[in-house]
Parts: C-alpha cells; structure tokens; sequence
C-alpha cells in the first residue's frame, strides 16, 4: 500500500510539475497578444462599461414613454384638545387612514422623450464606433511593439555572430603571431575589437531585454517569463508598397472609425437641438387617482367598520392638465442657441476628422515610400559592403593591409548590415500602418 501511495504521489507530482512547465514556458503569438490586448486593455473594458451604461439608458428612456404608476398609505394620529363648538373643548384621539393609486402619463410634451429615446440609441451607436477605433489602435500599438521585440532580437544575432567572427579571428592572429608570421601587436588590436563587440552583445541584449518588457506592459502582464514567438519576417519587397494613394483615402472615409464617430456627433448635436426646442411648446399630462380613507374618533362609537369605511369613502380622480410656457427668462431661447452652435462645433469636427485622417494618410504613405527606398539603398549598400569586406579579408591575409584597415571595413559592413534590419522593419511597419487604413487584419 505505501509503494502504491509514492507511485501516486509522484505521478500527482510529474503532473503538476509538467504543467506548471508548461506555463512558465507559454511563448505568445502575435495573434495571442493582439487578442489578449483586446480582452484586457483597461480602456477596452472602460469602454465596454460606458456601452452598458448607455444599454441602461435607453431603458430608462423607454420608460419614460410609459405610464408612471404609484401607491400610497398614510396612518395618522391625532391627540389633544379640539375645538368641536365655540368655546367648548375635548380631548380628541383621532385615527386616520388614507390609501390611494395613481397613474400619471405624458401625453405631449414637445416630443421631448422620444427624442431623448433617439439620443439614447446614437449614444450607444456612437460609442460603438469609438470603442472599435479604440481597438484598432490598440492592436496597432501591440503589431508595432511586437515587431520592435523581432528587430531587437534580429540585432541580437547580428551581435552575437560578430562575436563568433572576431573569436575566429583572435585564433586565426593567434596561430600566425605564433607562427611569427605576424607581430604580437595585432592580437591587441583584435582583442580590443573583440571587447567592443562585447560591448555591443550586451547594448544589444538590454534593447532586445526593454522591448519585451515594453510589450508586456503594453499587454498587462507579468514581465517574469514573458516569451514571444519569434517569426522570420521575410525580406520585403516594392510589391507590399501601394502603388496609389487614392484608393487607401476612399476607403477611409467611408470606413474608418474617427470619420463615423464625427458622423454620430453631428446627428446627436441636430438632436440635441430638437429637445432643446420642446421647451417651447406645451406640456399635455394626464393622471389618474383611485383611493379611500378611514376615520376614528374616540368621542363616538358609531363610526363604520374599517372595511365599510374603506368601500363607502372610495372615490376616483381625473385630472388633464395642460402646461404652456410664456416666459421662461430666455432659458429655452439660449439652449436652442447654443446646441445650434455645437452642431456648427461638431460639422468642423467632421470635417477637422477628415483633414486630420488624410493627413495621417499621406504621411503615412510618403513613409512607406522612403522606407522602401530607404531599404532598397540598405540592401545594395550591404551587398556592396560585403564584397569590400572580403577584399579586405584577402588582402590582410596576403598582409598587405592592416589590422586597423581591416576593422575599418568590418565596422562599415556591421553599420550596413544594421541600417538594413533597421530599413526593413520600418517598411514593414509602415506598410501595416496602410494596411490598418484599409481595414486589412493586422495579423497577417
């Protein structure tokens, strides 16, 4: 029996070790983070709440559209002397009950709760659409910050092969001093190019250490143990690049977020106008009452019975009541006013919204096209870089160059090849911000 009980006990604790593993190793996508941002971001969920809010509110004003129904019961007492004929007292003990139902219901009031109905509605439509452009722009932050973590970690292996290169040649100087073939002097000038790219390792390990605190953050999760899934990101080419602009504008205007939000602000100033014009029209109310009451008196004896009283002292009420304003010190005059300048406000909002989206548009674009071009000229600049590089290499083995000219031209590759990466992680990123123009997933 104790041997079944260790064997259970340790299978129980393979498990959850291997779990637990397994946890401590989870490496995210970037469709994980893109989608855990989404789920998690406290603007997100604030912006969830401010819809819930308005669900409520179009409820409160659906029912206002209804009739109102209310109920009362009073009880009193009364104690004392009273007055019953002229200068003759007595000492009264009075109860009193009163019970009553009544229905009021908006008839007309200048179509005053439909239009707050409406209003209700466009709020909820309204911030909809900002939530939407809310999420967008998240996801853009997550796709950006996910591509710093893949070009600081592309800059990590650049770093870490330079090291591998310069140890190869400590050796390779190392076998020729050795051989007296080259003085000692040569293996101090490759140490200390060895130590500078030490020094670059750990500039390049600490960036790529910051990037992937940065995306965690921006996620909202523990930095200990965060792992991304790094993705080989295909050397771009001009067919990713749009080649016209106008197509990105076209559908922008018609689909981006911003524009529609602009839109729904328009349509709730106009509406916010027609409410302020009820207060100029008349109130038309409706009510209806039901109701009894029962009296007791402890100077007589002949009262009904408390259910005799409530049936005979029953009564109905009907009152119609009709409110018109005359003067009301101009308050309706200057709530027209001024929710008629905010629809003025909200149509140069709009149309601020729409400089503002072609704006970003151009830049955009024209960032795009320099990036291209700024990644063209990298690539030929590393090819070239390369070859100068090699030549280098041959003539310092013939040893008609130097160990200083040698790590000149070492340097001028390593530059290249870092402006390359540099170049083509900008151009990616800037044509995913085309894409996020278009509508296009950000995670393809």
């Amino acid at each position: 029996m104790m041997k079944i009980n260790k064997v259970l006990t340790l299978s129980f604790l393979t498990v959850v070790f291997s779990v637990s593993s397994y946890a401590q190793e989870k490496v995210w996508t970037l469709e994980e983070c893109v989608n855990y941002a989404l789920e998690n971001n406290i603007a997100i969920q604030k912006g969830a709440n401010t819809l819930l809010i308005n669900e409520e509110d179009i409820t409160a004003t659906k029912g206002s559209l209804l009739p109102s129904l209310s109920a009362n019961a009073n009880q009193s007492l009364g104690l004392g002397n009273q007055e019953l004929f002229p200068g003759q007292f007595v000492d009264r003990t009075s109860h009193s009950t009163n019970l009553g139902l009544r229905v009021n219901q908006t008839i007309f009031n200048g179509f005053r709760n439909t239009n707050l109905h409406k209003q209700a509605l466009l709020n909820l439509d309204r911030n909809q659409l900002e939530l939407n452009r809310i999420k967008d722009d998240i996801s853009l932050n997550v796709v950006n910050s996910y591509l710093n973590v893949l070009f600081n970690k592309e800059n990590l292996e650049t770093a870490q092969a330079q090291i591998e290169f310069s140890s190869k040649q400590l050796k390779q100087v190392q076998a020729l001093v050795d051989a007296g073939v080259q003085p000692q002097a040569n293996i101090y000038d490759v140490e200390a190019t060895l130590s500078s790219d030490e020094q670059n390792l750990t500039v390049a390990e600490n960036n790529y250490t910051l990037s992937i605190l940065s995306l965690s953050q921006l996620l909202q999760v523990p930095f200990e143990g965060f792992k991304v899934e790094i993705i080989e990101v295909d050397s771009p080419s001009a067919a990713l690049m749009y080649t016209d602009i106008q197509p990105i504008l076209d559908y922008a205007y018609n689909n981006r977020y911003e524009i529609k939000v602009a839109e729904k602000n328009i349509e709730l100033a106009e509406l916010d106008t027609e409410i302020s014009k009820s207060g100029f029209m008349p109130n038309v109310g409706f009510s209806y009452g039901f109701g009894s009451n029962v009296f007791y008196s402890n100077l007589t004896d002949q009262e009904a019975s408390f259910g005799n009283q409530l049936n005979d002292n029953k009564a109905h009420s009907f009152v119609l009541s009709v409110g018109i304003p005359i003067f009301s010190q101009f308050q309706n005059k200057t709530a027209v006013a001024k929710s008629k300048i905010r629809i003025e406000n909200s149509k140069l909002d709009f149309d601020q919204a729409k400089l503002d989206l072609e704006a970003n548009i151009q830049r955009a674009f024209t960032d795009a096209n320099a990036a291209l071009k700024a990644y063209e000229a990298a690539q030929k600049s590393v090819r070239a870089q390369k070859l100068a590089f090699q030549n280098s290499q041959e003539r310092y083995n013939l040893g008609t160059m130097n160990t200083f000219d040698l790590e000149q031209s070492r340097i001028q590759l390593i530059n290249a090849q870092s402006r390359l990466i540099n170049a083509k992680y900008d151009f990616v990123f800037k044509t995913k911000v085309l894409d996020y123009y278009l509508g296009i997933p950000l995670t393809e």
